[in-house]
């Protein structure tokens, strides 16, 4: 009985943690962040985004609730946050400001803003901490830790293959699709934000 309801502690939240981090969705923001990469670099990007959402979410799932206790932050804190980076990040898709400034990061975009707070948002990291409290033994939480991981890969794959997307499309394409991602992702940011101080009213 403990092997069903592994498995569906798996399904539940290997389904929640897809829809959250949206890979087709992120495919125009990461080819915006990254169209001055080689394809190599590009690649590297994607990988390295991966395993620095996996660790940040994975390290919140464990630590999440002490870190955040003990920093005397709050979940609404951490999602307001979240929200006024990825605001930051849309407005440079938006300006296209962007391309020189990440040309000289290189992979390093991987880290901000790609593996967070893009793919370790406050959703993802927030999602992942509650089903690990939902967890009643270890073969519950080995399933969370197996759909993060599965989730991720998903995300990986969509990323490694983003490149293909990029020769179809060409350079005019991925800046139009750059600026429809910023807007989408300044969409994103403001209900971030917007649901964090609904979050404080209703504390207060």
């Amino acid at each position: 009985m403990s092997g069903v309801f592994a498995g569906q502690m798996f399904v539940s939240t290997f389904v929640t943690l897809l829809v959250i981090l949206d890979p087709p969705g992120a495919i125009p923001v990461f080819l915006g962040l990254t169209r001055s990469l080689a394809p190599g670099a590009r690649r590297a990007a994607a990988r390295r985004a991966s395993l620095v959402a996996l660790g940040v979410i994975a390290s919140f799932a464990v630590f999440g609730q002490r870190i955040l206790d003990y920093l005397h932050i709050s979940l609404p804190a951490l999602q307001g946050a979240g929200g006024l980076l990825l605001l930051i990040v849309a407005l440079d898709l938006l300006t296209g400001s962007d391309s020189e400034e990440h040309a000289d990061a290189g992979v390093n975009v991987a880290l901000v803003p790609l593996g967070t707070p893009l793919l370790a948002g406050p959703g993802a990291i927030v999602a992942t901490m509650l089903a690990v409290q939902k967890a009643s033994g270890t073969a519950e939480l080995v399933s969370v830790g197996l759909a993060l991981v599965a989730a991720l890969v998903i995300v990986w794959l969509t990323f490694h293959f983003a490149g293909s997307l990029h020769r179809i499309l060409r350079e005019s394409g991925i800046v139009l699709l750059t600026r429809i991602a910023g807007l989408l992702l300044s969409a994103i940011a403001v209900q971030m934000i917007a649901d964090s101080v609904r979050a404080f009213v209703k504390a207060g």
